[in-house]
């Protein structure tokens, strides 16, 4: 009849404390090592792959986390070496959903909900104002955080106490500070910005009282006195013309990049002129005149000559009824009309004439820009054009001239080059990219990178090495204790050495154990020992165990009668 679980736990219990106290002690000691190391296998195997949940939390932020994951049942620990919170890989998603829930973190995100919250009565002003200015702060960073290229902000804010008196008043001033995502930066337009948001902000603040940063202590935001000063405009001026030949650069590359693919490098350089120039200029154009006042005056007058012998008579006036003109009128009017008087006399004509003239004039006051582009140089080195030879191989063939031609009248229509200005473009065919094959494969990664074959291979590892323990440790511990138990209960032993294990239910040849655990056979039918060895053993028995004899033959007896 089999035995029960509860009976066969009290006779194991029973056999280990029949045997000796330094195998037990052996014993206990053996089966606490394997059950250590069974218990290590198995949480190693078991065990997830943990990943970080948020980086760069702050130690209050990771106490409450840790709280939070624990009421919600998931696991995490703090890693040693980082000090970062670590999460199952398969639940970060859940653990940050739990966490974005409770309003965490919340460290570099606290804004007005400070003023929410309830510090009873004995408050001062002082404390009032300094949360007041903390929740202003942290609202501002989060309007910050809101831009794609910053990936976390903090605002300082100087806030002077007002005062009735106006003269001893001081601006409000502010500092950002950005930590930006790797590999990338703020423009100007964005530096200006976050600067003008936070001056509007805040009152009686101006954007000249605004500082921003980045994680690695750049100035990012210059005033109109930084820009002013040397250092300033030096930087200022740099920061232009690199713009500028990116700016061309750029152009070259999107108008190749069709034709030619990646097999082209193209470099500009900018002679940009920063000098500053004011002149006042006043044009005449003589060409557009117009009268602007017109004066004329004539005077003419007749007087008659003497004639004769000089004397008296000679000087006298001439006579009345002189005869007139043939016209009839009163004056000579020509030559005719002074031959017909009969008597020549002498006229005497003036005349006068004043012109203005209003002359056409410009007056211009002329500044020339800070930055004036004189002169653009570009190079360009476009690759070879992949081709096939006549062998059926890919080689790379040089463009021709006229091909080249175009390619040169694309840049120079992309640059807006101008030959009076002293432009100049040159573009090279050159090779210097290696031919890839057609047959070039990138090979899949191994099965034994995979991340579920590494877990799987990890849990058959941990299983293997617990069926080697049971197999090879634990099982001969087994097989050891119940050999004790055989080797400790009943009589002594016979001379021979063994002892009777007893027969099957209901009769059948009993079985002997020598001290080693093995079966001993007694004299009967197939026995391998001699008749003289048989009939020691059966004497020593019976002088040692008389008992044990008789017994056995009542059951050689019983299995005659049947």
């Amino acid at each position: 009849m089999a035995e029960t679980l509860p009976q066969l736990m009290t006779r194991q219990v029973g056999d280990l404390a029949s045997m000796p106290a330094q195998r037990q002690l052996s014993l206990l000691v053996g089966l606490a090592i394997v059950g250590a190391v069974v218990v290590l296998l198995a949480s190693w195997g078991l065990r997830p792959t943990y990943q970080v949940l948020l980086p760069g939390m702050t130690e209050t932020d990771r106490v409450e986390a840790m709280g939070a994951l624990t009421r919600h049942g998931i696991s995490n620990h703090i890693d040693r070496d980082s000090g970062q919170l670590m999460v199952p890989a398969s639940s970060v998603h859940e653990a940050r959903l739990h966490l974005a829930t409770e309003g965490l973190p919340r460290a570099e995100n606290t804004g007005f909900e400070l003023l929410d919250q309830d510090n009873g009565l004995g408050t001062s002003r002082l404390q009032e104002t300094a949360r007041y200015q903390r929740a202003l702060e942290g609202e501002l960073a989060r309007s910050i955080m809101t831009i794609s290229t910053v990936n976390s902000a903090r605002v300082h804010l100087a806030l002077p106490r007002q005062t009735v008196f106006m003269r001893d008043r001081v601006q409000p001033s502010a500092s950002v500070l950005v930590n930006l995502h790797p590999g990338r930066n703020l423009d100007d337009v964005q530096v200006a910005g976050i600067v003008h948001m936070v001056a509007s902000s805040v009152p009686e603040m101006t954007a000249e009282r605004v500082t921003v940063l980045d994680q690695r202590g750049r100035l990012l935001s210059q005033n109109s006195n930084d820009r002013n000063s040397a250092n300033g405009q030096v930087s200022w001026q740099l920061d232009y013309s690199r713009r500028i030949e990116d700016l061309y650069k750029s152009r070259i590359e999107d108008i190749l990049a069709p034709l030619v693919g990646d097999g082209m490098r193209a470099q500009v350089t900018a002679d940009v002129d920063f000098t500053q120039v004011e002149r006042t200029q006043e044009q005449f154009d003589p060409e557009r005149q117009v009268v602007r006042s017109e004066q004329i005056s004539e005077d003419e007058s007749l007087t008659s000559l003497a004639g004769g012998i000089p004397g008296a008579l000679s000087n006298q006036p001439p006579a009345a009824g002189t005869a007139l003109g043939a016209t009839g009128e009163g004056v000579l009017n020509d030559e005719a009309d002074t031959e017909n008087a009969g008597t020549v006399s002498p006229r005497n004509r003036s005349s006068r004439s004043t012109r203005n003239f209003e002359v056409d004039r410009t007056i211009s006051h002329i500044r020339q820009a800070p930055a004036l582009l004189n002169r653009l140089s570009v190079a360009v080195v476009v690759d070879h054009k992949p081709g096939v030879d006549a062998e059926g191989q890919r080689v790379r063939e040089p463009w021709d001239e006229a091909e080249l031609e175009h390619l040169r009248s694309l840049v120079m229509e992309a640059v807006g080059f101008n030959e009076e200005r002293g432009d100049r473009v040159n573009l090279v065919n050159a090779s210097f990219r290696e031919i890839l094959e057609p047959d070039v494969t990138y090979e899949e990664p191994a099965i034994w990178e995979e991340a579920w074959f590494q877990e799987l291979a990890k849990q058959a590892l941990a299983g293997l090495g617990i069926l080697l323990l049971i197999l090879f440790v634990l099982r001969p511990l087994l097989r050891g204790l119940t050999q004790a138990r055989y080797s400790s209960g009943g009589a002594a032993l016979p001379a021979g050495g063994m002892r009777q294990l007893p027969g099957p239910q209901g009769g059948g040849q009993p079985q002997q154990l020598t001290p080693d655990g093995m079966p001993a056979q007694l004299p009967g039918p197939g026995g391998s020992r001699t008749l003289d060895e048989n009939l020691n053993v059966a004497r020593g028995m019976s002088t040692e165990d008389p008992a044990l004899v008789a017994q056995v033959m009542r059951q050689w007896m019983k299995a005659d009668d049947k």
